[in-house]
This record gives C-alpha cells, structure tokens and sequence, in this order.
C-alpha cells in the first residue's frame, strides 16, 4: 500500500506534464453551467400512482413540472449563471442524449430530478356476498341400478375486491453514482478514448491531453476522485436543505447498480428522488404547485451554499 503511494507521489511530481497537477486536476472552482435534466419523458412515464384512490399521476410529469420550477429559480438567483434544461416537454430522451446535452455544454454541475416508488402489497377485503347454488351428492339403488342424485341448494358466499395498499415510506433522498463505479465515471470522461478536456483555474480555455498515455490516465483518475467528493458535497447540501423546510430527509444515498446518466456526465451529477409517487401524501405534495416550489427553492438554496463554498475555497487556496 505505502509502495503504491510512493510510486504515485514520485510520478506527480517528476512528471513534466503533471508538474502543475494540483491546479490542472481541479474541476474549474466555479459555477457557469448548470444542467436540469427531468426525467423520464415521452413513452416512458416512469413511475406511476397506482394505490387505490390515487392521482394516477406519472413520474414523467411531476419531473418535468419540479425541473420547469427548479430551472426559473436557479436563473432568478442566479443570472450569471447558464441554466439548461434537457427537456421542457413530453419528449423521450435516451439516457446517452442527455448526458451528451450536459457535457456539450461543459456543464459544471447536473441535477437530475426523479420520483420515487417501491413495490405495492395487494390488500382483500369483503365487498359484499352472492348466492350460489351448489348440489349435495347422494345415491339411490345398489349395483347396477345404483344411481347418482344431485340435489341442489343456495348458499351465501362472501365476495371480495383486491387493491393496491399504498406505501408508508415518504420523503426526499439523494443519490449519486457508487463509489466503486468510480471507474465507469472515468470511462464516461475518456470519452470511448478519445481525448479528456479540463478547464485551467487560470482562464477558461480548456486544454486537451491524451487520455491513452499513463500520464493522461493518472489526471482523469484524479479529476473523476474530485467529481465523486463534489457530488458528494452537492448532495450533501441538498438533503439538507430538504431537511430544513420540514419535509422528511432521507440522506445521501450510492445506488451499488449505478446510475448510468450520473455517470456518463462529466461533471459534478446528483439525482434527487423528489418523494414517492405511491404514498398519498407524497403524491399530492409532489403534484401541487406548493411542494414543487417548495422543492425547487431547496435545491436552489443548496446550489447557492455549494457555488459559495468553491468558490470560497478558490479564494483561500490563493
């Protein structure tokens, strides 16, 4: 382990095109552009309410009405900064459209906006009886004279409706890629090999370097090590923002399967699982105009204290 590191240590600092890497590994220390990607869209609903007495509202839907709010108040409190949305309609987006909308805009941050659910148990009750006839059996004769009598009479019996039982769990919980997809993270930022851009802490340019080289490959571990601490710390910040308006916090969470879209993304991501469209009052929090804005204004607030801490980092670092 300690050889390991002493290896890596004498690589960063004779390497000439690393000489620097403590300015070249950091993602730029502020934020031009933000992506709001909703999710879901088009043929694909998503999740759906599906308890009995529900809204039968669609996850695509109450997505894209969370991000419309969300993208208004980031470019309220924050002009200066380039909001783009992936999608502001009912239209599919594959997975592989919106993570290239996000790093074609070299996006320093990507919000994805979702809703949650989980498997529904099945409930019975009574709703009521019917009568049916039904028949005793009995026989007359012996032998070959021996004859089979059905005699019929009525009975009640119970009838019953079956139902989708809502869940009980509710609330709003964060989730970035897993750690150990770090790799997958790198792969997205190689770009199927191809070259890795960065921009310097010294102006915007970006500058391109080989990512099959042992050097190129040692900046982009590094840069994906710094995406995954940033969007730890975005996600942070958010769940606690949710945590403040009084609406059940669910923490920061790492999906061990991935998410693919946070991955693929080369930039700061996050998802936000806004609440969960089969608990009752989850879903009618999530379809009115006051827990959307609720939830928009949150994560705005968290967006703001995440750019503040960068960018005051930036400034103790000088």
């Amino acid at each position: 382990m300690f050889k390991n590191k002493l290896v890596l240590f004498s690589f960063l600092c004779f390497s000439p095109l690393l000489f620097n890497i403590a300015v070249w590994a950091q993602p730029g220390k502020t934020i031009k552009t933000i992506v709001v990607d909703a999710g879901h869209g088009g043929h694909d609903g998503g999740a759906t309410g599906q308890y009995e007495n529900s809204l039968r509202s669609k996850e695509k839907d109450v997505t894209l009405a969370i991000s419309k709010k969300l993208v208004a108040e980031l470019k309220k409190q924050l002009p200066a900064v380039n909001v783009i949305p992936t999608r502001t309609s009912d239209i599919y987006q594959d997975p592989r459209e919106k993570a290239r909308i996000a790093n074609e805009n070299k996006g320093d941050l990507f919000l994805c906006i979702h809703a949650d659910s989980g498997p529904l148990k099945t409930g019975r009750r009574q709703v009521g009886t019917r009568t049916v006839t039904r028949y005793k059996i009995s026989y007359t004769g012996k032998g070959k004279k021996k004859k089979k009598i059905k005699t019929p009479y009525e009975v009640e019996e119970p009838v019953y409706e079956h139902f989708k039982i809502p869940l009980t769990i509710k609330g709003t919980s964060v989730y970035l890629f897993a750690a150990h997809k770090t790799s997958d993270k790198l792969k997205a930022i190689m770009k199927d090999v191809g070259e890795f851009e960065i921009e310097t802490e010294s102006d915007s340019t970006y500058s391109s370097f080989d990512i099959n080289t042992p050097e190129g490959r040692t900046l982009a571990q590094i840069y994906a090590k710094r995406y995954q601490e940033k969007s730890d710390l975005i996600a942070t910040i958010v769940n606690d923002e949710i945590d403040a308006t009084g609406r059940p916090a669910l923490g920061v969470n790492q999906r061990q399967t991935g998410i693919w879209v946070l991955q693929a993304t080369n930039m700061p991501a996050i998802l936000i699982e806004t609440g969960f469209i089969n608990n009752p009052e989850d879903e009618r929090y999530l379809n009115s105009d006051a827990g959307q804005q609720e939830l928009a204004e949150a994560i705005t607030k968290a967006v703001i204290r995440y750019k503040t801490q960068l960018e005051t980092q930036q400034t103790g670092a000088k």
